[in-house]
């Protein structure tokens, strides 16, 4: 036995991991510093994040276990892994005769059905959820805020999606949706998912015929914002003169949303949300929210670059930033002892959970793989 693979040997022993519950070609493309954050993850949620009905974080409701249960099955653990299925039992018991993966009564039909829609699409390999999965994109592309609901173009909240609580559209939501449409086979030409961009593109700091807003005028740096319906609203606050401040978890999935809609690098949505990014590149913050929302930004962060086909970023300062590398660096100096994340510092959001906080990092992980 070599040197290298007796000390994996060793690495294996003393955490307690099982590293061939990653898929080969995990194994063979990522570093070992990264293989080894990754298998402490999944040690993490496999011995101490389920529930003994399969759930994770059973008192979030349905979302948090098919984020985390997508995040387990990104990198390469079977569907027919025990750890997973009883994941997928469990949430297969919130569908409903509608179509819907969600809680009874819960404002989040949206966001609970788009990541339920993600997980069973990454179980799908063998079309065994092909019924339930139909039935739920019908059952969201209801929900968005168009013409059957009341919303004419004119209608800042037109194409979007929201939790349904504060009465608005918001991007959070509406990337979820896109995302959610895409992975169940829904191209470009998609008609919600065109008019889920006719909202996506008036969230952008940028004036043009598509954001006739009157935010961007007061703030025109081609970053996102959170919602312009509702008089408008940013999590990152104001500008001295008004107007709403983007910040880095919805510029990167707004651009995410916006290439899955087809537009194309030359689009000046793109380019401007593209310069925004080299203005605030950052991988020890969540630009414009500190530390509030990390991990999803993370997860966001690499979700968007690895879409956008971009192997590196070059910063405003002329420094070209290999993403894919620095944000796996990131998240294995982040790691905790017992192999989970948490924000620590930051519990907004949720950040606190160690269960949803590790299915981010594991996810923005899956993304940072290198490509071919």
């Amino acid at each position: 036995m070599s040197f290298r693979a007796f000390t994996c040997c060793l690495i294996v022993v003393f955490f307690g991991l099982n590293l061939t519950e990653l898929g080969a070609e995990e194994r063979r493309t990522l570093d070992e510093p990264v293989r080894r954050a990754i298998g402490r993850g999944l040690s993490f949620l496999k011995a101490k994040g389920q529930a003994a009905d399969g759930s994770f974080s059973r008192s979030a409701g349905p979302g948090v276990t098919a984020l985390v249960t997508t995040a387990i099955l990104k990198h390469g653990v079977s569907a027919d892994d025990p750890t997973v299925q009883r994941a997928l039992k469990w949430l297969e018991g919130f569908q409903r005769e509608d179509g819907g993966i969600h809680r009874e009564g819960t404002f989040y039909r949206n966001y609970e059905t788009c990541l339920a829609i993600l997980c069973f699409v990454e179980a799908n390999a063998d079309g065994r959820y092909d019924a339930l999965l139909a039935k739920a994109d019908a059952f969201v592309k209801g929900l968005q805020w168009d013409e059957d609901h009341g919303k004419s173009e004119s209608d800042y909240a037109f194409g979007g999606q929201g939790y349904g609580k504060h009465k608005r559209a918001d991007l959070s939501n509406t990337s979820f949706f896109v995302e959610a449409l895409t992975a169940t086979g829904n191209d470009e030409d998609c008609e919600a998912i065109q008019k889920a961009l006719v909202f996506i593109s008036r969230c952008q700091n940028l004036e043009s015929q598509h954001n006739t807003t009157p935010f961007p005028a007061k703030n025109p740096d081609g970053g996102m914002i959170y919602t312009p319906d509702v008089g408008g609203y940013s999590q990152a606050g104001k500008t001295a003169n008004g107007g709403l401040r983007s910040y880095g978890s919805m510029t990167y999935a707004g651009l995410k949303s916006m290439i899955f809609a087809g537009l194309g690098p030359e689009d000046k949505r793109v380019k401007a949300a593209v310069e925004w990014i080299r203005a605030h590149y950052d991988l020890e913050m969540n630009p414009g929210m500190g530390k509030a929302g990390l991990y999803y930004y993370y997860h966001t962060f690499a979700k968007a670059l690895d879409a956008l086909g971009q192997e590196s970023v070059s910063d405003l300062d002329g420094e070209t930033h290999d993403w894919r590398s620095e944000l796996s660096q990131e998240l294995v100096t982040r790691q905790q002892q017992d192999g989970s994340w948490i924000n620590e510092g930051n519990e907004r959001w949720m950040e606190g959970d160690p269960n949803l906080v590790t299915g981010y990092a594991l996810l923005a992980l899956a993304y940072c793989r290198p490509k071919e």
